[in-house]
């Protein structure tokens, strides 16, 4: 089991009222039944310390990433601010965007995705399933392809914008239409090139200030040094996506 600690977390931006920080790869959103560490307890320590507060510390989880993936990440510090994003959410005024790098190259260059999900919680699972079937899940997507590493197994570089907050929807999604995620044991162990971190990367977040109502924007990179993003020229592709 990996450690994590809380001085090792980069914190992109603070105020009064959110806390935007980068999700480590392999670390838990929050605490589950495995007891690692997650990414919420270390979160208050780091307030619990860096401002010596005493007792319980609030912060509000608004949204979750699997354990395998990366990225920018936004908590409220206050309840009133938790509250107001937590609407923004619910109203699609909060966007989040993925990069992700497939095994095999998508047939379209870009595509909406409409799938029925069914999860299997003791298993952890998602499947798609037709959108009529009982207690199907709606999920939805959009995907253009950014760039691509043509070989003997090709590999594309997608900018990936989820429309619904479906459990795992982008891995099976993306699965679905026979181009898995790289890395991904779960859905793809067959197909997926062993030994690497899940090539899923939550690179931006934009929804406005709780309080300032200013829209807010925050990118951050996948890890430039890791593979596959090393295959790719990520900061200017990144600089192209508008």
């Amino acid at each position: 089991m990996e450690k994590f600690d809380y001085k090792d977390l980069n914190i992109v931006y603070e105020d009064n009222h959110i806390l935007v920080v980068v999700k480590p790869q392999n670390l838990p959103t929050c605490g589950d039944e495995t007891g690692d560490d997650n990414l919420l307890d270390l979160l208050k320590q780091y307030i619990k310390v860096t401002y010596d507060k005493p007792g319980d510390v609030y912060l509000g989880l608004l949204h979750r990433l699997d354990r395998p993936t990366g990225g920018v990440m936004v908590f409220a510090k206050t309840s009133k601010a938790a509250s107001r994003l937590s609407e923004n959410i619910r109203t699609g005024d909060f966007d989040k965007r993925y990069l992700a790098v497939t095994v095999g190259v998508p047939r379209e260059k870009k595509a909406l995705l409409k799938n029925g999900l069914i999860k299997d919680e003791k298993r952890n699972m998602v499947t798609c399933v037709p959108l009529h079937m009982e207690g199907a899940k709606q999920a939805a997507l959009e995907y253009k392809i950014v760039d691509v590493k043509e070989g003997k197994q090709s590999i594309a570089l997608l900018d990936v914008h989820l429309i619904t907050g479906r459990s795992h929807q982008a891995r099976v999604q993306l699965n679905f239409i026979n181009c898995p995620i790289f890395g991904d044991y779960r859905y793809a162990p067959s197909k997926s090139p062993q030994g690497y971190n899940l090539a899923l990367w939550a690179y931006e977040l934009r929804f406005p200030h709780p309080v300032s109502k200013e829209i807010m924007v925050f990118r951050v990179n996948p890890p430039l040094d890791e593979t596959p993003w090393n295959l790719f020229d990520i900061t200017t592709k990144l600089a192209l996506i508008k």
